[in-house]
């Protein structure tokens, strides 16, 4: 039974990102995720003329699912420290339910191949960046977290920490909670960028 045209490219977009997990970003093919699903070449082009546009199509799932996490973590707490790790946990969360992202910011697929998925990606990256710098900001307006250093400098450290972490779990066995660690390191940056007395 053929399934319908959307519930057949979601699947497809699944089957890439488990693929791109498995065997790495750069080792997909469209006849790997053709096989993997038990249609045609054909029937994949069909949904997806090119494999520019496949790999696009999962750049948009997966910046729609950021998108979401993050508005959803901004409405968890009133103060700026809260949501600031609430934005960390949620992206350690996305990684954690899209293991592939981490490898796919280093590929060739998005480094070099297809600037369409390398922008759309940045553009996630600015924004999560912003976001951060907006929370830092404001903890420092309201004197929880210390003047003396850029708001966009701080979220460039909290930024790198997230990037370390899922790198540091992706590379090796996930032997440990993703998000637990990330948290524990979050809490410690969060001391040192504290404003003296908090």
């Amino acid at each position: 039974m053929r399934k319908p045209a959307e519930l057949r490219k979601a699947e497809i977009v699944a089957t890439v990102l488990d693929l791109a997990d498995r065997i790495g970003p750069d080792r997909v093919t469209t006849g790997a995720v053709a096989s993997q699903i038990g249609v045609t070449q054909a029937a994949l082009f069909r949904h997806f003329p090119t494999k520019a546009a496949l790999w696009q199509a999962v750049a948009e799932h997966v910046a729609e699912g950021l998108a979401t996490a993050w508005e959803d973590a901004l409405c968890l707490g009133d103060t700026p420290v809260v949501r600031l790790r609430a934005l960390i946990s949620a992206q350690f969360a996305q990684i954690d339910a899209t293991p592939a992202l981490p490898m796919l910011l280093f590929s060739r697929e998005l480094n070099v191949t297809n600037a369409k998925l390398r922008a759309t990606f940045h553009g996630r990256l600015t924004t999560f960046h912003s976001l951060l710098a907006m929370e830092v900001g404001a903890g420092q307006k309201t004197g929880a977290l210390r003047g003396d250093i850029a708001a966009n400098d701080a979220a460039a450290l909290l930024t790198s920490l997230v990037q370390g972490v899922a790198i540091r779990w992706a590379l090796g066995t996930r032997d440990f909670d993703l998000r637990a660690e990330g948290l524990r390191l979050f809490d410690a940056q969060c001391r040192l960028l504290a404003a003296e007395g908090e």
